[in-house]
Formats: C-alpha cells, structure tokens, sequence
C-alpha cells in the first residue's frame, strides 16, 4: 500500500503514522473544549466527499438566530486510505476538497475555516467521542454484474456498516447520529441500528441509540450550496427522541422557514421516499427512450413533441433523456430498492413485484443509450463511405449533466467505451471537466474491478485520455463529432466554424436536442451527415438539401 495521498492536482500528502493519532486527538480535545466554552454544539460528519463536505461547511457556517454567533463546531472525518486521505489536509487549509462550479462553495469552506474556526478535518476517528451528533455521509453504492440487467446486482453495504459498527464503539449515549446517504429502504432500522443497540450493549450503555435518516437532495452545479441548504428535507427518527433531536438539528442547520421539513414516522418512510423520487424521475426519462426510438424510425423530431407537451402545466417538466442520464442517484436508486425488497426485507417476490423500476434503472444506467449512440455514429460515418473503426472522433461533454463538472455515471462514458470498442480513436473536450476519473483511473476507481471498462474490449488505452479545454484545436482531423452534453458553450457552436476547425465534412451526432433545424440544414450544405436522438426529421431534411442541390 502507498504511504502517500495525491489529490487531483498532483500533490503528495504522507499518511498519518501510528504515532500520529495521539497528538491528532490532542489537537481535537484542545479545539473542543474552546468551542464547548463558547456554547457551541459538536459535530462530527464522517465522509468529506461530495456531499459530506460541503454539509460539514453548512452546519459550520451556522448561525444562531437569537445571539447571531456561530453555534456548532463541525469536524469532518475522513479514513486516512492513500485515495482519499488528501482531503484532510486540503480542508484544513481552507481549501475545498470537491470540485463545484458554485461559486459560493470555496469561500464559504474558507472562511470557515480561516476566520470562524467553526470547521476542522481529522483522519482519527476517536473524534466521534466528542459529539453531540454524528452525520454520516459515507457512500452506498450499488454494484451491477452484468451489463442491461439490474437485478443481478447488490448494495454495497460494506462501508456504511464499517462506519456505523465504528460509532457505535465511540459515541457518547445521547449522541444523535444522522444517516444522509441514500440508503437501502430498511438500512436505518434493520441494519444500522442493530449494528449501534450491540455496540452499546457491550459497552454496557442501557440507554436506546438516538439514530435519524434525513437524505441530501444535492444538485451539482451553480447552485449546489443551496440544494443542501435552501430546499426541502424529509427526516424520521427510529424513535420519538431521535425524531424530536433531528428536526431540530435540522432546523438550525437548514433554512427550514422557507423550505419545511417533512417528518415521517419511520426511517424505512424516509428512505423509500428518496428512493421512489428517483425511480419516479428515471421511469420517465425509460418511457422517453421507448418514444425516442420511434421518433427516429418514424420520421418525428421528439424535441418538438416534448417542447409542445410542456406548455400544459402538467406535464411542464419532461426531460430528454440524451445519451444517458447520468449522475449518482438515479441510475442506482432504484437497484437499492430492488435490493432491500430481497435481501433486507425478506421478500422472494422481487421479479414479480418490480418490472418497471428495474427495466428503467438498466436505461437510465445508460446500458442502451450510450450503446445506441455509438450505433448512430456508426451509421451517420458508413454513410459516409467510412469505417467507424480507425476514424477519430471528438466526443464533446464528459459530465452527466449541462454546466457541471461531475463524470459520475455519465452517459458519455458507455459512448465512449462501446466506440472504443469499435476500434474508434477517441478524444474528449469538456470545459468543466479536467480527469475524467472514470477512464483515467479505470483500474481502481471507483473501486478495484468496479469500472464498466470490465464490460468491453479493448479499454486499456482510455486511461490517457485528458478532456481538452481547446474546442478548435481539438476538432482538427476529426471524423466525427458527438455533441453528448448541452454544455452552454455547445448550443452556439456555428456549423461552418467547426468544418473549418475538422479541415472538412464531418459526421454530427447530436444527442439532446442542440442543434436547431437550420443548423442541421447547414451541415448538410457543407457535406456533413447529421444524426441525432430522436431526431428522425433529420432524414426529411437531408433530403430537402439534396433536392436542392438537384435543382441549382
């Protein structure tokens, strides 16, 4: 194993060794003992990773209303492992371990930890004896074996157990532990609480654990700070003092005034909800896809189907699903329901029960609309008169979603692997991305045997792949260009620069909707050929160019 952490820009960090953590916790005990003196709550939220840190922030930019003074004094615990233990140092020098394309994320963890002193990072989980409450923002994933099928897959229950049998050992009786990570409906009740009632047994505590679930609805981008804190939350607690300890927690971290709580009775109530939300959002985006393939086949543009069923209200927030949709919630959530109804809950009679959520999870997973772009790709390059093997394609838009940074579950990434596959030569340009982790470090990231280059060929080669910032020098000698990500520098991309940019006619595959019909028009003029998702006008179109050609 390494000794060392490297964060993403390349600085090395040296692990803590063994005769570290005494002087660590001195370190804490000194830093708690001032902010119990001055009133302020503890807390302790293990896992500073995308969600966990920028939460750890909030609660430590809190305020209390009545004497306008910080009120909480947060330490953020991450386990010192060579992939991720960079983020401790780089928290405690004020500086943002995540990515944001919000502006208010860097300084809002900067001034709390240079000018407030509310907020401080830790490798040493004995901290967890210091507080008042615990938020556990500790992944769960959900691990698929095989490609397009869901229902083979399972919860990756390892590290949220890890977490949970670790506060156990260490937290105070009366201290409130909150799970924010999207769980498997029944974890909170059927598998974290036991794991803390037996901790506390063999430690000889009597007392009930004070244990809650309130889930992140966090949305990458501009306005990530306040997807945490300025929008809706559910909570529940596993009993009335936990339920009673997390609304008010919430309350003071959150700004619940404009945006109430909604308090369930049960954990098992709180968890289904994130879940059935997603799976809710991803069923559309499968009923889209099966449209989506008929637009094409039938000579519809699906782009204006969509636009002219959102003028009615109710059905105003229908999206297209590109390539994929992409991100960390949606393509998994409804597996972790699949998963629980079996392997928590005890049921046999999963296949029975569950036919629309699994099949919409294994599109949404981009298994079939990734795959289907490199179809097009193909077809849109023998049309041609060129072979999809050998050619060199730009595919642009790394991220799952427009304007942001984040490659988690994107549907660029099945693009790319499956043309890869293909025998295509492969380049990338994203504005918001700078490693896409996903390729670059495909052998251990997110875990070792985890990566979907495990279900094509040829894949060894995509770990040299560097998104470019450079549009025009990365078009140059292009076979073909995939629009897969309506970054706002790609919607006014005009056809004639970017043939001049290529050196000549190139294939275009659009996947949402980017490209207006005067656009695709000109690239016909320039000797383009155009494809697109759920686009089967284009064809009418093409033929409108060709006609005219005809008659001139």
């Amino acid at each position: 194993m390494s000794n060392v952490s490297v964060n993403p820009a390349g600085e090395k960090f040296p692990l803590p060794q063994a005769g570290d953590y005494t002087a660590e916790m001195a370190r804490l005990e000194s830093l708690v003992k001032q902010a119990r003196g001055e009133g302020k709550e503890i807390v302790v939220v293990m896992g500073v990773g995308f969600v966990g840190a920028v939460m750890a922030a909030i609660i430590a930019d809190t305020i209390d209303k009545k004497t306008g003074k910080p009120s909480k004094f947060v330490i953020g615990c991450q386990r010192p492992s060579p992939r991720s233990y960079w983020k401790i140092p780089m928290l405690n020098r004020g500086e943002s371990p995540v990515k944001a394309e919000d502006p208010e994320v860097d300084p809002m963890i900067a001034r709390c930890v240079r000018e407030k002193k509310t907020l401080t990072a830790t490798y040493n989980s004995d901290c967890l004896a210091l507080a008042d409450c615990v938020v556990v923002d500790v992944q769960c994933d959900y691990t698929k074996h095989h490609l397009g099928n869901m229902k083979t897959g399972e919860a990756e229950m390892s590290a949220l157990e890890a977490t949970m049998r670790t506060i156990g050992e260490k937290i105070g009786p009366e201290c409130l532990v909150l799970i924010e990570t999207t769980v498997a409906p029944g974890t909170t009740e059927f598998v974290a609480y036991p794991i803390l009632k037996k901790a506390f047994k063999v430690r000889g505590i009597a007392g009930e654990p004070l244990l809650a679930h309130s889930f992140e609805r966090v949305m990458p981008g501009r306005e990530y700070v306040s997807s945490i804190r300025d929008f809706w939350r559910v909570c529940s607690g596993c009993n009335p003092a936990a339920r009673k300890r997390v609304e008010k927690f919430l309350r003071e971290v959150l700004n619940t005034e404009k945006f109430p709580l909604t308090v369930m009775d049960r954990p098992i109530e709180s968890e289904t909800t994130k879940i059935v939300e997603n799976s809710y959002r991803a069923t559309i985006l499968a009923f889209l896809n099966e449209w989506s393939l008929f637009a094409e086949r039938n000579g519809v543009d699906l782009i204006k189907v969509i636009q002219a069923i959102k003028v009615r209200p109710t059905h105003s927030n229908m999206i297209f699903p590109g390539p994929g949709i992409g991100g960390y919630c949606l393509p998994k959530d409804g597996g972790l329901g699949y998963w629980a109804y079996k392997h928590i809950l005890g049921f046999q009679d999963g296949d029975s029960v569950f036919k629309i959520t699994p099949t919409a999870i294994d599109i949404d997973i981009n298994d079939t609309r990734g795959l289907h772009v490199a179809e097009l790709a193909r077809d849109a390059l023998r049309n041609m008169g060129q072979y999809i093997a050998g050619s060199s394609i730009l595919v642009c838009g790394a991220s799952y979603r427009q304007d942001v940074g984040d490659t988690r579950y994107s549907g660029s990434e099945i693009v790319v692997r499956k043309l890869t596959e293909m025998g295509a030569e492969i380049h990338v340009h994203d504005p918001y991305v700078e490693h896409w982790y996903e390729l670059e470090s495909q052998d251990t990231y997110p875990a070792p045997g985890h990566s979907w280059s495990r279900f094509f060929r040829n894949q060894a080669d995509l770990t040299h792949i560097r998104p470019s910032r450079d549009l025009p020098a990365s078009l140059k000698d292009m076979d073909a260009l995939i629009l897969a990500v309506p970054h706002s520098p790609y919607l006014q991309l005009d056809p004639d620069e970017i043939v001049q940019w290529a050196g000549g006619p190139l294939a275009i595959v659009d996947c949402y909707g980017i490209l207006s019909d005067a656009k695709i028009k000109r690239y016909f003029q320039l000797g383009c050929e155009v494809k697109g998702l759920g686009r089967g006008h284009i064809q009418r179109i093409k033929e409108e160019v060709r006609a005219a050609k005809k008659s001139s």
